[in-house]
C-alpha cells in the first residue's frame, strides 16, 4: 500500500507516520504548513516521490510544490491508494474532493470536510480517523439495530472553571487542554465546544442517523456508545492514542496497537453538556434538522478564532459571534458546492465585520 499524508507534520501526521514505519506502508507524498524543519526531517526519514509545503522550500524529492494548487497538483500525480487528511480547517475540503474524484480512499481527520459539504462526499469512499467516530464504527459492527449513538467530549480547558472567569479567559489559557496537545484551533474548538458540534454532524453524514447526542467524560478513555433497540448499551474504551483509529484507517486490523486500558482503577463519568458554559452547543439540533449549515457554523468559527486570536474579541464572543451569524444565515439555501464556497466567504465577512 502507499498513502499520501496531508498534514504530516501535526499529531494525526506524526502518528500515522508512525504506523507506516511499524507496518511496512510506503508514504509517497507528503504535506505540510510551516513547520519545515520536522517536514525536511520526515522527507529524509520516508523519502517521499512528492512533497508539498506552504510555502517553497528546498528538499530532496523528486516532485516539490507549494500552496493549496500544489496540493492539488501532487493529488493528480499521486499513485498512492489512500489519502490520509489531516489538514486543518476549510482548506482540507478541496483536497477531500479532488482524492475522491480521482477514485482514492479517504482516510479523514479533517472533520470540516463533511461538516460543510457531507451533502455533496460519497462517505462509502470514506474512512474516518476521528477517535470518536472509529468507536461508533467499531461498535456497529454486532450489525444489530440501534437507537442512539453518543460520543464524548473532554469538556476543554474550562470545563471546571467558573463561567463568569471564562469569559475572560486569554488564548494561552484556552490552549491548555487538561488532557492532552493539540493544535491551537482544534483545541479552542474543543473549549467552545464547537469541535463537538462538528463531530455531532460528522457521525451523521457518516452513520446515517439523526439520533445522536454527546456526553462529556472527562478522563478521555470512552471515546463513544451505542444503545441498541434491546435496551444493551456498548461502549468503546481504549487509551487517548490515536495510533488505533489510523491503524485501522490504513487497513491494519486485529494487530497489537496499543496497551489495553486496565480496568482496575478505572473510573468513569458522564456529564451534560451545559449550554451556560458552551452557548453554542444550544446548535445542537438546529444543525441536526439542517446538517448543510454546517458551513455557516465552520466559517463564522474560523473567522471568529481569528479575530480571538488577535486579541479583538473576547472568548465568549467566539459564541456570540457564530451564534449571531446562524440566525443571519439559517434560511440560506445549500443547493451545490459552488453554494458552499461562496456562503463561507459571505459568512466569514460577515463575522469579521461585526
Amino acid at each position: 500500500m502507499k498513502i499520501a499524508l496531508l498534514g504530516s507534520t501535526g499529531s494525526i501526521g506524526t502518528n500515522t507516520l508512525e504506523i507506516a514505519q511499524r507496518f511496512g506502508i510506503e508514504v509517497e507524498l507528503l504535506v505540510a504548513g510551516n513547520n519545515v524543519e520536522l517536514l525536511k526531517e520526515q522527507v529524509e526519514r520516508f523519502r517521499p516521490r512528492i512533497v508539498v509545503s506552504a510555502k517553497p522550500v528546498e528538499v530532496d524529492a523528486p516532485i516539490v510544490l507549494s500552496g493549496e494548487e500544489g496540493i492539488l497538483e501532487a493529488l493528480e500525480r499521486s499513485r498512492a491508494d489512500v489519502v490520509v487528511n489531516a489538514l486543518v480547517g476549510f482548506l482540507g475540503l478541496r483536497p477531500t474532493l479532488k482524492a475522491l474524484e480521482l477514485g482514492k480512499r479517504v482516510a479523514l481527520a479533517n472533520k470540516e470536510s463533511l461538516v460543510v459539504a457531507g451533502k455533496f462526499i460519497d462517505v462509502s469512499k470514506i474512512t474516518p480517523i476521528d477517535s470518536e467516530h472509529f468507536g461508533l464504527w467499531y461498535l456497529l459492527q454486532t450489525k444489530r439495530a440501534f437507537c442512539r449513538l453518543v460520543i464524548t467530549a473532554s469538556g476543554g480547558a474550562f470545563r471546571e472553571w467558573e463561567i463568569e472567569r471564562i469569559k475572560e479567559a486569554t488564548l494561552q489559557e484556552a490552549l491548555r487542554h487538561p488532557n492532552w496537545s493539540m493544535g491551537e484551533k482544534i483545541t479552542i474548538d474543543s473549549a467552545t465546544m464547537v469541535n463537538k458540534l462538528f463531530e455531532v454532524l460528522e457521525a451523521y453524514w457518516l452513520f446515517g442517523s439523526k439520533e445522536i447526542d454527546a456526553l462529556i467524560e472527562p478522563s478521555s478513555i470512552v471515546h463513544a456508545a451505542v444503545e441498541f433497540v434491546d435496551g444493551s448499551t456498548l461502549l468503546h474504551a481504549s487509551r487517548t492514542d490515536m495510533k488505533l483509529p489510523i491503524a485501522y484507517a490504513l487497513g491494519v486490523e486485529d494487530e497489537p496497537i496499543l496497551e489495553p486500558i486496565s480496568l482496575i482503577g478505572s473510573s468513569f463519568r458522564f456529564l451534560p453538556i451545559d449550554v451556560e458554559r458552551y452557548p453554542v452547543w444550544r446548535l445542537k439540533e438546529s444543525l441536526l434538522a439542517r446538517p448543510e449549515l454546517g458551513v455557516v457554523v465552520n466559517a463564522a468559527n474560523e473567522a471568529a478564532i481569528e479575530l480571538f486570536k488577535r486579541g479583538a474579541i473576547r472568548f465568549f464572543e467566539l459564541h456570540d459571534r457564530i451564534l449571531r451569524a446562524f440566525e443571519r444565515f439559517e434560511g440560506v439555501k445549500v443547493e451545490s458546492l459552488e453554494d458552499i464556497f461562496g456562503i463561507d466567504e459571505e459568512v466569514r465577512g460577515y463575522v469579521a465585520n461585526m
